[in-house]
């Protein structure tokens, strides 16, 4: 006797074989547009690969099986040893082989970061646990570079043979740097850090040091070095902490536990304890928070960079179960109110898309342009703030687009909603990025000056722009804490007239105005709240021209 009790009917085919790249028209655009075309033949090589169904369900894998750590080995030895799945290592070794890690700086020039943001777009679409190493060792290039022991280590870093194994240096093929600032008293409060540094010796820049103390979110514990943050006669400084010293022993950074985070699950996130573990002072003594922020910068660009992309692949997964899934005798892309989210998401994701790569863009200038000195100063922690945060209601909007069955975890939307907040919180919190917009106009008015005239300039011709510059003007006009409390106000309308800008010069007519219109004319927080619908076709049509 037969049991089958239905059959298998309006369920969507999984997503997969596709090309993240020239699936992306905004994508494509932008990296031509801001100076990364050469590596065009690259993207796509990349693109095509990222998209294949066997990505994602490796993807699926890395954060089914989480990162478990081994203190000891059999025998009783200390090893502080991280296990993770294959599938991480696979995923770590495709971004080395891209230069994810290291392309900026090992090959510089006109694009080099704009390449490296658009590869960074479609990795992270796929696999966002395995960004944190590669963020933080790029990054950690231009803070190292500066001393004169660089030499040594340029060859491991700035290769693309992804090395996994946990030995000295110098067995090893290629490395990975991490970060060490957060402490359990303080998180974003650097201030009151309690680690400490003891000379051993002389002291002073490229000598030796002792720590003692902690850190509460240590990111890539297993990195072959850490920068890392401590006090020494009542000042902080940078010390390199290396995982393995020079006569072969580890170093006393000893792992207590790894983090048991919502998401982000692939990657490991640990605290750990420094017994008198020996790191090297990098940069001028005292200068040690200076120093990480600079690093900071360009770790913010990537968690612009990571939300993004997870915004990107929410949208696209969102669109493709719209024209497949059938609910009241009709596909969902073909009803008027889905149409109004679909598009909404749209400019949403066109809007965070152009404005990172326009930011990347910015880190490739070496002639020092005020400009674009004011769009990493200033501009860098606003659009953290305001993409970051977008994203995580954008994603939600996403799940509820394929219903019931997008929150099961079996599906990549769950995952990607629990992956977005971390942006966010990483590398400073919203309100710790808002008072960092405050503090840059207020230390650099030069470039406050060239960012606001720019503004006005780009603004001129629209009234509804014009009349928010104007606002935000005499908003910058406060005093103390009356400004203070409008830092994220403040912030959003950096970003949004800037992303306006962007739209208007370089995307299409219909897709600016209904940027404009949504987001300056309306007064609705929740996706697809519109009284009418804006060049809907248009829009979704470009979104998802597969």
């Amino acid at each position: 006797m037969g049991w089958t009790t239905h059959e298998v009917t309006n369920q969507v085919p999984e997503l997969g074989d596709y090309n993240l790249y020239s699936s992306d028209i905004a994508l494509q655009e932008g990296v031509r547009r801001e100076g990364g075309q050469s590596r065009e033949d690259a993207l796509l090589h990349y693109g095509e690969r990222l998209g294949k169904t066997e990505t994602f369900a490796m993807a699926h894998e890395a954060n089914r099986h989480r990162p478990e750590l081994e203190s000891y080995d059999r025998q009783g030895h200390r090893v502080d040893r991280v296990r993770f799945h294959p599938a991480w290592h696979r995923f770590l070794r495709m971004a080395f082989l891209e230069g994810m890690h290291a392309s900026a700086w090992s090959a510089p020039g006109k694009g080099a970061h704009v390449a490296r943001a658009a590869i960074y777009l479609m990795h992270g679409q796929l696999e966002a646990g395995s960004l944190c190493p590669v963020t933080m060792t790029s990054a950690a290039i231009p803070v190292l570079k500066q001393e004169p022991w660089f030499d040594t280590l340029a060859p491991l870093l700035y290769s693309t043979r992804y090395d996994e194994r946990d030995l000295p240096l110098a067995d090893k093929t290629s490395m990975m740097v991490g970060m060490g600032m957060t402490e359990k008293q303080g998180g974003s409060d650097l201030r009151s850090n309690t680690t400490r540094a003891v000379p051993l010796g002389t002291g002073g820049r490229g000598m030796p040091y002792r720590l003692t103390g902690h850190k509460w979110f240590f990111s890539s514990p297993t990195s072959d070095a850490h920068l890392v943050l401590a006090g020494h006669d009542e000042v902080f400084s940078c010390f390199y902490v290396p995982r393995w010293l020079d006569d072969g022993s580890r170093n006393s950074v000893h792992i207590q536990r790894l983090k048991n985070k919502m998401g982000n699950a692939s990657n490991a996130s640990a605290e750990v304890e420094f017994q008198d573990a020996t790191g090297v002072l990098v940069g001028e003594a005292g200068r040690g928070i200076a120093t990480l922020v600079e690093m900071a910068s360009y770790t913010r660009l990537d968690c612009v960079l990571g939300s993004a992309a997870l915004l990107r692949q929410g949208l696209v997964q969102a669109l493709h179960h719209a024209r497949y899934r059938v609910a009241f005798g009709r596909l969902l892309n073909e009803q008027p109110l889905m149409q109004s989210v679909l598009m909404d998401l749209s400019l949403e994701s066109e809007a965070a898309t152009i404005l990172a790569l326009r930011l990347a863009r910015a880190f490739d200038d070496t002639d020092n342009d005020p400009l674009e000195l004011a769009y990493r100063r200033l501009l860098t922690p606003a659009a953290k703030f305001w993409i970051c945060k977008r994203t995580i209601a954008a994603l939600g909007e996403c799940m509820e687009v394929w219903g019931g069955n997008g929150y099961i975890e079996d599906a990549p939307m769950a995952r990607l909603y629990r992956e977005a907040p971390v942006n966010s919180i990483w590398e400073g919190s919203g309100n710790v990025m808002c008072l960092d917009v405050l503090r840059g106009l207020k230390r650099h008015p030069e470039l406050a000056v060239v960012l606001l005239d720019s503004l006005e300039s780009d603004c001129a011709d629209e009234p509804v722009l014009k009349q928010r510059v104007a606002s935000l003007l005499s908003l910058l006009t406060l005093a103390g804490p009356d400004q203070e409390a409008a830092a994220r106000y403040i912030a959003q309308e950096l970003v949004l007239l800037v992303q306006a800008s962007l739209l208007r010069r370089h995307a299409p007519l219909a897709l600016a105005d209904a940027f404009i219109h949504s987001r300056f004319q309306l007064a609705g927080r929740v996706y697809g709240a519109l009284p009418a619908p804006l060049a809907l076709r248009t829009v979704l049509e470009r979104s998802w021209p597969v």
